[in-house]
Protein backbone atom coordinates (compact mmCIF):
# COMPACT_ATOMS: atom_id res chain seq x y z
CA UNK A 1 0.00 0.00 0.00
CA UNK A 2 1.44 3.35 -1.07
CA UNK A 3 -0.83 5.90 0.61
CA UNK A 4 0.02 4.68 4.14
CA UNK A 5 3.69 5.17 3.24
CA UNK A 6 2.98 8.79 2.33
CA UNK A 7 1.10 9.33 5.59
CA UNK A 8 3.83 7.69 7.67
CA UNK A 9 6.54 9.73 5.98
CA UNK A 10 4.59 12.89 6.71
CA UNK A 11 4.13 11.95 10.35
CA UNK A 12 7.87 11.33 10.60
CA UNK A 13 8.58 14.61 8.76
CA UNK A 14 10.31 12.84 5.91
CA UNK A 15 10.08 14.35 2.44
CA UNK A 16 9.49 12.14 -0.60
CA UNK A 17 10.83 12.42 -4.15
CA UNK A 18 8.64 10.83 -6.83
CA UNK A 19 10.07 9.96 -10.23
CA UNK A 20 7.50 10.09 -13.05
CA UNK A 21 8.30 7.98 -16.11
CA UNK A 22 6.47 8.46 -19.41
CA UNK A 23 6.00 5.10 -21.20
CA UNK A 24 6.31 6.83 -24.59
CA UNK A 25 9.79 8.10 -23.72
CA UNK A 26 11.14 5.05 -21.92
CA UNK A 27 12.94 3.19 -24.69
CA UNK A 28 15.05 0.20 -23.69
CA UNK A 29 18.21 2.26 -24.11
CA UNK A 30 16.89 5.14 -22.02
CA UNK A 31 15.56 2.79 -19.36
CA UNK A 32 18.90 1.03 -19.09
CA UNK A 33 20.71 4.36 -18.75
CA UNK A 34 18.28 5.57 -16.10
CA UNK A 35 18.27 2.16 -14.46
CA UNK A 36 21.99 2.39 -13.77
CA UNK A 37 21.32 5.50 -11.70
CA UNK A 38 18.16 4.20 -10.06
CA UNK A 39 19.91 1.11 -8.70
CA UNK A 40 22.23 3.29 -6.66
CA UNK A 41 19.78 6.14 -6.00
CA UNK A 42 16.20 4.82 -5.98
CA UNK A 43 13.47 7.45 -5.56
CA UNK A 44 11.03 7.04 -2.70
CA UNK A 45 8.07 6.83 -5.10
CA UNK A 46 7.94 5.52 -8.65
CA UNK A 47 5.19 6.87 -10.93
CA UNK A 48 4.28 5.86 -14.47
CA UNK A 49 1.96 7.78 -16.72
CA UNK A 50 1.18 11.05 -18.46
CA UNK A 51 -1.51 13.01 -20.23
CA UNK A 52 -1.16 11.27 -23.61
CA UNK A 53 0.29 7.76 -23.82
CA UNK A 54 0.51 5.57 -26.92
CA UNK A 55 2.98 2.90 -25.71
CA UNK A 56 1.77 -0.06 -23.63
CA UNK A 57 2.06 0.69 -19.92
CA UNK A 58 1.94 -2.80 -18.38
CA UNK A 59 5.30 -3.97 -19.86
CA UNK A 60 7.09 -0.91 -18.44
CA UNK A 61 5.50 -1.46 -15.03
CA UNK A 62 6.64 -5.08 -15.09
CA UNK A 63 10.21 -4.13 -16.02
CA UNK A 64 10.38 -1.49 -13.30
CA UNK A 65 9.15 -3.89 -10.63
CA UNK A 66 11.64 -6.55 -11.66
CA UNK A 67 14.57 -4.13 -11.88
CA UNK A 68 14.01 -2.13 -8.71
CA UNK A 69 11.62 -4.16 -6.54
CA UNK A 70 9.46 -1.10 -5.89
CA UNK A 71 5.72 -0.60 -5.96
CA UNK A 72 4.53 1.42 -8.95
CA UNK A 73 1.96 4.21 -8.79
CA UNK A 74 -0.02 5.09 -11.92
CA UNK A 75 -0.60 8.71 -12.95
CA UNK A 76 -3.33 8.20 -15.57
CA UNK A 77 -4.49 10.57 -18.28
CA UNK A 78 -7.61 8.50 -18.92
CA UNK A 79 -9.21 5.16 -17.92
CA UNK A 80 -7.55 3.55 -20.96
CA UNK A 81 -4.22 3.88 -19.15
CA UNK A 82 -5.23 1.49 -16.39
CA UNK A 83 -3.30 -1.76 -16.25
CA UNK A 84 -3.64 -4.67 -13.82
CA UNK A 85 -0.06 -4.81 -12.55
CA UNK A 86 0.18 -1.32 -11.03
CA UNK A 87 0.03 -1.28 -7.24
CA UNK A 88 -1.88 1.98 -6.87
CA UNK A 89 -3.44 4.72 -8.96
CA UNK A 90 -3.83 8.44 -8.42
CA UNK A 91 -7.64 8.59 -8.67
CA UNK A 92 -7.51 12.14 -10.00
CA UNK A 93 -10.33 14.66 -9.80
CA UNK A 94 -9.33 17.74 -11.78
CA UNK A 95 -10.67 20.33 -9.37
CA UNK A 96 -9.06 23.23 -11.25
CA UNK A 97 -11.17 22.62 -14.37
CA UNK A 98 -14.84 22.28 -15.20
CA UNK A 99 -14.64 19.29 -17.53
CA UNK A 100 -17.22 16.86 -16.04
CA UNK A 101 -15.40 13.84 -17.44
CA UNK A 102 -12.38 14.69 -15.30
CA UNK A 103 -14.47 15.40 -12.22
CA UNK A 104 -16.52 12.17 -12.19
CA UNK A 105 -17.05 10.71 -15.68
CA UNK A 106 -13.73 8.90 -16.01
CA UNK A 107 -13.99 7.69 -12.43
CA UNK A 108 -17.25 5.87 -13.09
CA UNK A 109 -15.62 4.05 -16.00
CA UNK A 110 -12.45 3.24 -14.04
CA UNK A 111 -13.92 2.19 -10.69
CA UNK A 112 -15.02 -1.38 -11.61
CA UNK A 113 -11.62 -2.09 -13.20
CA UNK A 114 -9.76 -0.79 -10.14
CA UNK A 115 -11.93 -2.84 -7.77
CA UNK A 116 -11.69 -6.00 -9.90
CA UNK A 117 -7.89 -5.93 -10.05
CA UNK A 118 -7.34 -4.94 -6.43
CA UNK A 119 -5.52 -1.71 -7.28
CA UNK A 120 -5.16 0.79 -4.43
CA UNK A 121 -7.01 4.03 -5.35
CA UNK A 122 -5.67 7.27 -3.89
CA UNK A 123 -8.35 9.96 -4.17
CA UNK A 124 -6.40 12.97 -5.40
CA UNK A 125 -7.56 16.54 -5.85
CA UNK A 126 -5.62 17.75 -8.89
CA UNK A 127 -5.01 21.48 -9.42
CA UNK A 128 -3.35 22.56 -12.65
CA UNK A 129 -1.57 25.88 -12.08
CA UNK A 130 -0.26 28.14 -14.84
CA UNK A 131 3.44 27.41 -15.29
CA UNK A 132 4.15 30.02 -17.94
CA UNK A 133 3.71 27.79 -20.98
CA UNK A 134 0.94 25.76 -22.59
CA UNK A 135 1.22 22.11 -21.52
CA UNK A 136 0.00 18.74 -22.74
CA UNK A 137 -2.30 18.28 -19.76
CA UNK A 138 -3.97 21.62 -20.52
CA UNK A 139 -4.62 20.64 -24.13
CA UNK A 140 -5.68 17.05 -23.49
CA UNK A 141 -7.92 17.92 -20.54
CA UNK A 142 -9.53 20.83 -22.40
CA UNK A 143 -9.25 22.97 -19.26
CA UNK A 144 -7.45 26.19 -18.46
CA UNK A 145 -4.85 26.25 -15.70
CA UNK A 146 -5.55 28.33 -12.63
CA UNK A 147 -3.79 31.74 -12.63
CA UNK A 148 -0.61 31.39 -10.61
CA UNK A 149 -1.20 34.68 -8.78
CA UNK A 150 -4.75 33.85 -7.63
CA UNK A 151 -3.71 32.24 -4.36
CA UNK A 152 -7.12 32.82 -2.79
CA UNK A 153 -8.86 30.82 -5.52
CA UNK A 154 -6.24 28.08 -5.38
CA UNK A 155 -6.63 27.78 -1.60
CA UNK A 156 -10.44 27.76 -1.78
CA UNK A 157 -10.28 24.99 -4.39
CA UNK A 158 -7.83 22.98 -2.27
CA UNK A 159 -10.07 23.35 0.78
CA UNK A 160 -13.06 22.21 -1.25
CA UNK A 161 -11.13 19.12 -2.30
CA UNK A 162 -10.36 18.30 1.32
CA UNK A 163 -14.01 18.78 2.29
CA UNK A 164 -15.06 16.48 -0.56
CA UNK A 165 -12.96 13.71 0.99
CA UNK A 166 -9.79 13.74 -1.11
CA UNK A 167 -6.80 11.94 0.41
CA UNK A 168 -4.11 13.93 -1.37
CA UNK A 169 -3.70 17.31 -3.09
CA UNK A 170 -1.57 17.55 -6.23
CA UNK A 171 -0.57 21.03 -7.40
CA UNK A 172 0.96 20.74 -10.86
CA UNK A 173 2.43 23.30 -13.24
CA UNK A 174 2.53 20.64 -15.97
CA UNK A 175 5.29 18.83 -17.77
CA UNK A 176 7.90 21.21 -19.16
CA UNK A 177 6.61 24.19 -17.15
CA UNK A 178 8.78 27.29 -17.22
CA UNK A 179 7.76 28.22 -13.69
CA UNK A 180 7.23 25.77 -10.83
CA UNK A 181 4.47 26.27 -8.28
CA UNK A 182 5.45 29.37 -6.28
CA UNK A 183 6.59 28.68 -2.71
CA UNK A 184 4.05 31.26 -1.52
CA UNK A 185 1.26 29.23 -3.13
CA UNK A 186 2.45 25.96 -1.61
CA UNK A 187 2.76 27.59 1.79
CA UNK A 188 -0.75 29.05 1.57
CA UNK A 189 -2.27 25.68 0.63
CA UNK A 190 -0.26 23.98 3.37
CA UNK A 191 -1.63 26.44 5.92
CA UNK A 192 -5.28 26.07 4.90
CA UNK A 193 -5.46 22.27 4.47
CA UNK A 194 -4.28 19.21 6.38
CA UNK A 195 -3.87 16.77 3.47
CA UNK A 196 -0.54 15.50 2.15
CA UNK A 197 0.64 17.95 -0.52
CA UNK A 198 2.24 16.88 -3.79
CA UNK A 199 3.87 19.38 -6.17
CA UNK A 200 5.16 18.95 -9.69
CA UNK A 201 6.14 20.72 -12.90
CA UNK A 202 9.15 22.94 -13.52
CA UNK A 203 11.23 21.67 -10.60
CA UNK A 204 14.55 21.19 -12.36
CA UNK A 205 17.24 21.94 -9.79
CA UNK A 206 18.06 21.03 -6.18
CA UNK A 207 17.47 24.68 -5.25
CA UNK A 208 13.90 24.65 -6.62
CA UNK A 209 13.30 21.30 -4.95
CA UNK A 210 14.41 22.68 -1.60
CA UNK A 211 12.11 25.68 -1.99
CA UNK A 212 9.13 23.39 -2.69
CA UNK A 213 9.83 21.24 0.37
CA UNK A 214 10.50 24.25 2.58
CA UNK A 215 7.16 25.76 1.50
CA UNK A 216 5.28 22.68 2.66
CA UNK A 217 5.26 20.08 -0.14
CA UNK A 218 5.37 16.54 1.24
CA UNK A 219 6.02 14.92 -2.15
CA UNK A 220 7.70 16.47 -5.19
CA UNK A 221 7.33 14.91 -8.63
CA UNK A 222 10.14 15.16 -11.19
CA UNK A 223 10.22 13.65 -14.65
CA UNK A 224 11.37 15.64 -17.68
CA UNK A 225 14.58 16.87 -16.12
CA UNK A 226 15.80 13.35 -15.35
CA UNK A 227 15.17 12.21 -18.93
CA UNK A 228 17.77 14.78 -19.98
CA UNK A 229 20.12 14.56 -16.99
CA UNK A 230 19.64 11.25 -15.11
CA UNK A 231 22.68 11.83 -12.89
CA UNK A 232 20.84 14.79 -11.36
CA UNK A 233 18.81 12.24 -9.39
CA UNK A 234 21.66 11.87 -6.87
CA UNK A 235 21.58 15.60 -6.09
CA UNK A 236 17.79 15.67 -5.88
CA UNK A 237 17.68 12.72 -3.49
CA UNK A 238 20.38 14.27 -1.31
CA UNK A 239 18.36 17.48 -1.18
CA UNK A 240 15.24 15.49 -0.30
CA UNK A 241 17.01 13.83 2.62
CA UNK A 242 18.39 17.16 3.82
CA UNK A 243 14.93 18.73 3.70
CA UNK A 244 13.37 16.10 5.96
CA UNK A 245 12.14 17.41 9.32
CA UNK A 246 11.21 20.76 7.76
Amino acid sequence: MIYPQIIQARQEKRKLLALLLDPDKCTEVQLEKLGTVLKDFPPQLLLVGGSLISAPIAPLVERLKKKFGQEVLLYPGSPTHLCPNVDAVLFLSMLSGRNPELLIGHHVVAAPYIRRHGIEPIATGYLLIDGGVSTSVEYISQTRPMPADKTDIICATAMAGEMLGMQLLYLDAGSGALNPIAPETLKAVRNCTSLPLMAGGGITTPELLQKAFSAGADVVVVGNVLEKAPLLLRELLTTTQNCSSL
